[in-house]
């Protein structure tokens, strides 16, 4: 497929209220979310930004000091830097409050010990981040904004997130369907129950204080309900074409290029399909500088193979430009049909 100017890529996003931004590291992807994000909101759509790389870029280019809350940038655009020391913070809390409603006091202990642990255990972060994530893409239809766009981590993390939901929905059914289990054998062992037992039972239920074990074990499975439920809202839509774009964001140079062929591959096998392909820091042919002209040499030979590989996909170029691009101001300029 042919390459097509920036403004393009607006237009063709403008319709998608959720946008993600993804690639390999240091190729541009925060700088391609905020001047999206930045136009929209310039020309009053109401935009969030999120972004989930931990290395927290975004208030740089925003030139706007962001936190793990929502921060007004411009009347129309709001961003958020997901802090995952933070979201994992909360995230086990939230778990040790449900467990606390039904254990037993004397094990607590032992179990705040076990989640203390936990945090630190393989995939424990992405977990967190991906509830927080499925959070705010559920909510940013009902808080208004038109457009909520995501400044991702490099390739890998994103992919996982992208294919995630599916996979917490399911671990998640694995509980509710233990805790059923689980339920009946309870059920069983109270008719079985000494008369004693049943005594102390009509007692508990007699005294309004006294919380029963099935009412707390009840609270535990709303938990997981409520999870099973964000997990699968945010999985349709994320498979919703109409809905969401993903944009893959890379430089002309081999190792992103391979990065990119992968990560499509993998999205495709997800049924996740990339909208769009952005070829960032381009350099003009016209070069009086020996080393610049063989550098843009080679990144025209490398545009060959990229046209060559991604047929599928309409590609947009971005020249490099002469100074960072910071501000929203001149993000927005940077995407803008009159640039």
């Amino acid at each position: 497929m042919a390459l097509y100017p920036l403004p393009a890529l607006v237009e063709q996003l403008m319709t998608q209220p959720i946008i993600f931004i993804g690639g390999k590291g240091g190729v541009g992807k925060t700088t391609t979310a905020a001047a999206l994000a930045s136009y929209y909101a310039s020309q009053g759509k109401k935009t969030l930004i999120v972004s989930t790389d931990p290395a927290h870029s975004l208030g740089d280019v925003l030139k706007v000091p962001l936190k793990n809350q929502k921060t007004v940038v411009t009347p129309y655009l709001d961003a958020i830097e997901l802090n995952p020391d933070l979201i994992v913070d909360e995230h086990f809390a939230q778990v040790e409050r449900t467990i606390t409603s039904y254990a037993n006091p004397d094990m607590m202990p032992k179990i705040r010990e076990h989640l203390r642990l936990s945090k630190s255990a393989p995939g424990a972060q992405e977990a967190a981040m991906l509830e927080s994530m499925c959070q705010h893409l559920v909510a940013a239809a009902d808080a208004g904004y038109e457009h909520i766009i995501f400044d991702t981590a490099p390739t890998g993390h994103t992919l996982r997130l992208l294919v995630l939901p599916e996979m917490m929905g399911a671990w998640t059914d694995g509980l509710l369907a233990q805790q059923r289990r689980q339920a009946k054998l309870r059920s069983v062992a109270n008719h079985l129950g000494s008369h004693e037992q049943a005594n102390n039972n009509k007692n508990d239920l007699a005294n309004p204080f006294v919380e029963r074990k099935s009412d707390r074990w009840e609270q535990a499975v709303s938990v997981l309900e409520k999870r099973k439920q964000l997990f699968r809202q945010a999985g349709l839509l994320l498979h919703d074409r109409r809905k969401t774009a993903i944009v893959l964001v890379m430089t002309a140079d081999v190792l992103p290029l391979a990065e990119t062929k992968r990560a499509i591959e993998q999205l495709e096998e997800s049924n996740l399909i990339p909208a769009a392909i952005v070829i960032n820091q381009l350099i003009t042919q016209t070069q009086s500088d020996a080393f610049w002209h063989h550098r843009a040499e080679r990144q025209q030979q490398l545009m060959q193979d990229i046209e060559k590989n991604f047929t599928n996909y309409p590609l947009y170029p971005i020249y490099l430009q002469q100074t960072d691009v910071r501000g929203t101001d001149a993000l927005s300029a940077l995407v803008s049909p009159v640039s």
